[in-house]
This record gives structure tokens, sequence and C-alpha cells, in this order.
């Protein structure tokens, strides 16, 4: 296992401790892989499929996210944001956070960075000088926005799951929405489909034309 995999890991289960203090054992080993790693920035995303396109964007831009020190690290919700801003603050690592967020998770987030200490009466304008970027509706609307329904199709149809797309869109409940909203759908149907096609959308973008959310975090990291 990798000193970024070992971090994130020993991060996830450090947050999820009962108390908001760091917990001396595990604050000790995340500040040790911390230094091993060079860390500087994690970037605190709602969930998995978010890693996976922050580290695909990442990639397509010849950048290597390790080696400059950034780790990205899913919170398992938004709500957990709080207790991960305070375990990377002066008490914890020390180091500099950064995100993406859904915009109705938004309010989750102005919370957590007020109550660490990165302002008051924060609005939604203030995120992006955080580091924090807010997706329209979620990070999937803004990759199919993005492609394009047809876009979003032909991955799919390179991934093999063209057949299954068609006979999920037959569905009694699929057969009268946008295919936006088939779409987005679809790919939350099969444990592990969410993050392969974050991925694989994320990969078949233009490089220089992502979804800003995307595109601001990349140029802020």
């Amino acid at each position: 296992m990798d000193t970024a995999t070992r971090l994130r890991q020993t991060l996830i289960s450090w947050a999820a401790g009962d108390t908001d203090a760091p917990h001396p054992a595990k604050a000790s080993a995340a500040r040790e892989l911390a230094a091993e790693l060079g860390l500087r920035t994690v970037v605190l995303v709602e969930g998995v499929s978010d890693r996976a396109a922050v580290e695909a964007l990442a990639v397509r831009r010849g950048r290597d996210l390790t080696a400059e020190g950034v780790v990205v690290v899913p919170l398992g919700g938004a709500t957990g944001i709080t207790r991960f801003l305070r375990l990377l603050g002066p008490d914890g690592l020390g180091v500099r956070p950064a995100g993406l967020c859904d915009a109705a998770e938004q309010r989750f987030f102005l919370q957590g960075l007020e109550r660490t200490g990165f302002g008051a009466a924060l609005t939604g304008d203030d995120l992006e000088g955080h580091g924090f970027f807010t997706c329209h509706a979620d990070l999937e609307d803004e990759l199919i926005r993005a492609l394009g329904t047809d876009g979003v199709q032909r991955v799919i149809g390179a991934q093999g799951d063209l057949r299954a797309l068609h006979i999920f869109q037959k569905q009694p409940a699929q057969r009268e929405r946008p295919v936006e909203a088939q779409l987005r759908r679809f790919m939350g149907t099969i444990g592990g489909r969410k993050e392969h096609y974050a991925r694989a959308l994320t990969e078949a973008l233009d490089p220089t034309r992502p979804p800003r959310p995307l595109d601001g975090l990349l140029a802020h990291l």
C-alpha cells in the first residue's frame, strides 16, 4: 500500500473517532505519513466518485498529485466536513484544505469553514477563496453537461454498458424522465459504477474544457 493510500485511510479512521480532539496514536501516524509524503494540501470531496474524477483530470493534465504533496480524501458525506477540517488545522496536520461540494451540501462546507476559523458569515461566493468549488447539482451532472448526452452514451458504449443502459431506460420509472436524469440515475444503480464512470467520463473530456469546478480546483492546487 502506498503512502498516499495509507495517509488517506488514516485520516478517514481518525475522523471516525468519537471526539473532535485528535486521537494521539492516529495523530502521530498521520503526521509521520504526512511528513513522508511532503503533504501540503488535502482535497476534501464528498465521495469516491469525486476523488476518481479529480485524480483522473490531474493525470490527463500530466500532473502527479502525490508528488506535489496533494492527497484527495472522500468524506463519506458532507456532514463530516467540520471534523476533517479540524484534523487538518493547527491541532492536527497543519496543512491547507481544498475541495469540491454539491450545491445542495454547500451549507455544510460553509458551516465547517466558519467553525474551524476560516471566517464568519461566509457565503457561497467565499468558498472559492478558500479553495472549495461547488458543482451545479453534483459532479455527475457537471460531467454530463460538459460531454453532452450523446458523448456520455458513447462512453457508456465504449465501456460495454449500452445494452444495460437501454434496458434501464425502458423501466416504467425511467421512461418519461429526461435523458440527463436517466444517465445520472444509471450511474448509481450498481456498486462501483458511479466511481467507474466518474473516471471514464473525465478521461473522455477535452482536458482544456473540463467542468468549471474541476478546472478551478486543479488550478488552485
